[in-house]
């Protein structure tokens, strides 16, 4: 019997070229299609690895989530924090959607933050992401709208942040 509880746990190396392409996947059903260079960042858990904490959700033996934490000031930091932690490049698949996944993810990185002496966690977020914005809210963050931004063009990042 395959059980279906869930485990969070940091990426194995034999794991990194399908988590990387859950991530690209996850951000192409949330309408991210089209962008070939961030898609590659996406899929390189290998290099993730070497500055950040990459995190997986698994259940049933099957990686179901991913996202990457950057604890201080490294190359994956998106705002000059370095009392901060970053969550970056959340994924959950679509066919685990909707079972508490990707909470379960950014509770395991708020802890580990907290954890590791860290004062805030900070992450973007897609304006399209609604659904992510709204369990962003719900798990405490508020917006920080001083930090928004914007990568390319037609592309808004909006921020947000948690002191913890």
């Amino acid at each position: 019997m395959v059980s279906d509880a869930l485990t969070i746990r940091p990426v194995a190396p034999d794991e990194h070229e399908a988590a990387g392409a859950l991530v690209v996947e996850a951000y192409r059903t949330l309408g991210d299609e089209g962008d070939e260079f961030y898609e590659a960042v996406l899929r390189d858990i290998g290099g993730r690895v070497e500055t950040g904490n990459v995190i997986v959700a698994e259940m049933g033996g099957v990686v179901v989530g991913c996202v990457t934490l950057s604890i201080g000031q490294t190359e994956l930091s998106e705002v000059e924090d370095p009392e901060a932690a970053t969550i970056r490049m959340l994924g959950v698949s679509a066919a685990a959607r909707g079972r508490g996944i990707g909470e379960s993810l950014v509770r395991y990185c708020i802890d580990e933050a907290r954890a590791r002496g860290c004062r805030r966690v900070r992450l973007d977020t897609r304006t399209s992401m609604a659904s992510a914005q709204r369990l962003y809210k719900r798990l405490g963050f508020h917006r920080d709208p001083g930090h928004d931004w914007s990568p390319a063009p037609g592309v808004t990042l909006v921020a947000y942040v948690l002191e913890v």
